[in-house]
């Protein structure tokens, strides 16, 4: 199992969205069968093998076992990941684009640049895994209480400075071998968790 896969597919991203299903889906982050989760979830057994079926047609579930009970086979299943995203991919028609607009400052261009993230992101994980192969990537997160919105201001303008410094340093056009790597920095608000709900 993983720890977070990526749902590019449309139709499987249709399958995760599905309450009852992603319900499923979360209760088999420990294995599973249909007899076990219908007393879980509420449902009959038969409704559950319906939308077990469905999200194991999709690749969102892996079958652990089948074991005899009678005359009937049970089948043990767990979900492929602990978490899943969904990739812009699943909507290509109307997945965001930076390009269309690309305003630093602006929110909803951040968040283009941050589904393009998840759509290369995912798209490298995916292709990794076929391989058996890691992806070289690297991560921070931080949180910073500014006094003020200059204060802010400043830092944003002190930070693309850094930034693109540290990229002019070492990025090296006809290097032999050499890989491009997309290098992204946002600023936000921090959300607090009971402002979501």
């Amino acid at each position: 199992m993983h720890d977070v896969a990526v749902i590019d597919d449309p139709g499987a991203a249709e399958a995760a969205l599905d309450p009852v299903r992603a319900r499923l889906l979360a209760e088999l982050s420990e294995p599973g069968s249909a007899t076990t989760l219908a007393r879980r979830v509420g449902l009959t057994r038969q409704k559950v093998n319906y939308h077990l079926r469905a999200l194991e047609r999709h690749g969102l579930l892996e079958l652990v076992e089948e074991r005899r009970r009678g005359n009937l086979t049970e089948r043990v299943l767990r979900a492929t990941a602990a978490s899943y995203v969904i990739s812009p991919t699943a909507l290509a028609a109307v997945a965001p684009d930076p390009a269309r607009s690309p305003d630093q400052l602006s929110a909803r261009w951040l968040l283009a640049v941050a589904a393009r993230l998840v759509r290369d992101v995912g798209d490298l994980v995916t292709g990794a895994a076929r391989v058996r192969k890691r992806v070289a990537t690297f991560a921070m997160a931080g949180e910073v209480r500014f006094g003020s919105a200059a204060d802010r201001a400043a830092f944003a303008e002190e930070l693309a400075g850094a930034v693109t410094s540290l990229i002019a340093k070492y990025h090296d056009e006809s290097a032999p071998g050499g890989r491009s790597h997309r290098v992204v920095v946002a600023v936000h608000p921090t959300v607090r968790q009971e402002e979501t709900t």
